[in-house]
């Protein structure tokens, strides 16, 4: 008796993969060399980590990178099999509809923050917040109302949004740390206002401590010669 053939399902290629915060953090990496390199503008950046951080596999993030040079140099070969799959961590929604809501002082920044403002208020402080991750996106609409970002002086800072019967106003500012985080703040100011500024005084703590070891280390080797 002739035995029907089995199908075997092929392996899911590697772009199929669903991409863990790992391979976010490399793509964005990658974007931030080209931002500092000049190979894209700042509304380019900030477009391509807004669609990096909303990817949902490998393939969907290699896309962001696939015209620049950094891509293509040699990684070492990831490890047999799919990766692990990681908790998905959820946007932080702030909200002030005829009212006003605040975020600030001491508190953990997500990745993606949405703010909505309507006839209301929404302040986002993150002078003195903890990050998290390296990349920050802030979705502000304001409709008759405002949404006002504060970030510590020593992160970058970077706005790509417009106002209709509005103002949408991120002043720019580039960290000179390489590791320092960088808040990108997009959206829409309807009838109202959008503004994202250095809150001048406050700086990330954790950035300062980084750089104070490497003085202390560099001053071990000194006086160990």
């Amino acid at each position: 008796m002739d035995l029907q053939k089995q199908t075997v399902p092929a392996p899911a290629a590697a772009a199929e993969f669903r991409a863990s915060d790992a391979d976010r953090d490399r793509i964005a990496d990658i974007l931030r060399e080209a931002l500092a390199e000049g190979r894209l503008t700042a509304e380019e950046h900030a477009e391509r980590v807004e669609g990096a951080l909303a990817a949902k596999t490998v393939g969907e993030l290699e896309a962001f990178v696939r015209d620049l040079p950094a891509a293509h140099r040699r990684r070492p070969a990831p490890a047999p099999g799919p990766p692990a799959a990681l908790p998905t961590v959820p946007d932080d929604n702030v909200v002030a509809v005829f009212s006003a809501a605040a975020r600030k002082g001491r508190w953990r920044a997500g990745r993606r923050i949405h703010a909505y403002a309507v006839f209301g208020s929404v302040e986002i402080d993150l002078s003195e917040a903890l990050f998290e991750y390296q990349q920050v996106v802030i979705k502000a609409f304001a409709i008759f109302g405002s949404v006002e970002v504060r970030v510590p002086e020593n992160v970058s800072l970077h706005g790509t949004g417009g106002g209709i019967l509005g103002s949408f106003e991120v002043d720019a500012l580039d960290s000179g740390d390489a590791e320092a985080p960088a808040v990108h703040v997009d959206g829409w100011a309807v009838l109202g206002s959008v503004e994202g500024r250095a809150r001048r005084g406050k700086v990330v703590a954790d950035i300062l401590d980084r750089v104070q070891r490497k003085v202390d280390r560099g001053l071990r080797k000194h006086l160990d010669r």
